[in-house]
């Protein structure tokens, strides 16, 4: 079972782990394989090569056909997901369709075809220049969020309030190189919901914890969301009508969902499983395992079938609180043996050097607890986080620093 890259904070590890437990043998394409530590502490077998050149991705593939037969390819990186699919269609195996995952990376794309379709999601536009974003959000009105049109884990999106604050935002994340487009649209207000599909079956709706604005940090999810039967319904409808419109429905999708005073309002759909370890709460709590699953589909085997789970899961991450030098991770021994505990990990070491992105990288360390009604779930996530201590010695400024850096991806 070929692997192109991994994600280095979620369910990559699992991945590997779910194609063993099936029989198969785990290979990692990687260009740097070292990213990854679970890699070497779990012996998984790797193809160094480039992973962005499609013609050696292909050349590893084949070699693993030749070597004993190939089951399927997949990727638990977002950046990889297209080309996984691609791969997965040029040998006959299964996989989702290439063409809209392709288009569903695009932000704008992804809105032009909800409006289309008739989907509710923010109004927006795509600009090139931090003049044109400054327009845009003079024609939108009231405040907007900016953000690049590919991305993921909240990397560079962020409210602004005025013209200054999207000319500034804006000019950041177009002189990095990396977003030749960004997107402006309407701040939607009301609480934050994904919605996790498979196969176009909605499997659970969750909610999400953010941190303050003006960013949009993921702080923790509490799965199932505990809201209303309506609303469960509504969201689960809307997510399923987004991801027709973009002609996906093979495999997982995370959808994200605000709940605004007229109903859901889609944000964005990612054609992959969620991250932020999601899945290892909809395993605790629904008993369905969307990592195996998504293994599963991608060798043409049947799913599991679901089993018993605590009712109610809760994720909550550390977060770094100042930039700084790693000099110790302590408490996650303490956190892991706490009641209810499922995972207690950190994702970050002694020696690291972390400053502020206001994404993703920002969180250091994750609980996950279950628990059988939603409030203790979420309680003794939290009293397990604040176990975790990450000790850090304070770092001079970085060069030409800001402290409202666009993030790096």
């Amino acid at each position: 079972m070929a692997f192109l890259e991994s994600n280095t904070t979620g369910t990559g590890r699992e991945f590997c782990g779910a194609a063993r437990a099936r029989g198969l043998r785990p290979v990692l394409l990687a260009k740097n394989p070292a990213r990854y530590p679970y890699v070497a502490e779990d012996a998984v077998e790797v193809r160094v090569l480039d992973t962005s050149d499609l013609a050696a991705v292909s050349q590893a593939l084949d070699g693993l056909a030749a070597d004993g037969g190939l089951a399927g390819v997949t990727s638990s990186s977002e950046y990889f997901i297209a080309s996984a699919a691609r791969a997965a269609a040029r040998l006959g195996l299964p996989g989702p369709d290439a063409d809209a995952v392709s288009a569903c990376r695009a932000k704008d794309v992804q809105r032009a075809r909800h409006r289309a379709a008739g989907v509710p999601v923010p109004r927006h536009r795509a600009v090139t220049d931090a003049e044109a974003a400054v327009d845009a959000a003079l024609f939108l009105g009231g405040p907007v969020v900016l953000k690049p049109v590919s991305g993921s884990g909240s990397a560079g999106v962020r409210l602004c309030r005025d013209a200054r604050e999207t000319r500034a935002w804006a000019q950041r994340l177009l002189a990095d190189g990396t977003n030749p487009r960004i997107l402006v649209e309407e701040a939607v207000s009301g609480p934050e919901f994904s919605v996790e599909t498979f196969d176009g079956t909605v499997i659970a709706v969750v909610a999400k914890h953010v941190g303050p604005a003006p960013y949009f940090v993921e702080t923790g999810h509490d799965v199932p969301a505990a809201t209303s039967a309506a609303t469960v319904r509504a969201l689960g409808a809307t997510a399923l009508r987004a991801l027709a419109a973009l002609g996906l429905g093979w495999g997982a999708a995370h959808t994200e969902l605000r709940w605004s005073a007229g109903g859901p309002v889609v944000i964005e759909v990612n054609p992959r499983l969620a991250g932020g370890m999601i899945p290892v709460a909809v395993r605790a709590a629904l008993g369905v395992d969307l990592v195996d699953a998504v293994v599963a589909g991608a060798a043409g085997l049947a799913s599991a079938p679901s089993v018993p789970g605590a009712g109610y899961a809760a994720v909550r991450f550390v977060r770094a609180r100042h930039e700084g030098r790693v000099t110790a991770v302590r408490g996650l021994a303490a956190a892991a043996a706490a009641p209810g505990v499922l995972s207690a990990r950190a994702t970050t070491e002694a020696g690291r050097e972390v400053r502020i992105t206001h994404s993703f990288q920002d969180r250091l360390a994750c609980v996950v607890a279950e628990a059988p009604e939603p409030q203790q779930a979420a309680r003794r996530a939290l009293a397990a986080a604040d176990l975790i201590e990450i000790a850090m010695d304070t770092l001079p400024p970085a060069p030409h620093a800001s402290r409202e850096r666009a993030p790096v991806r």
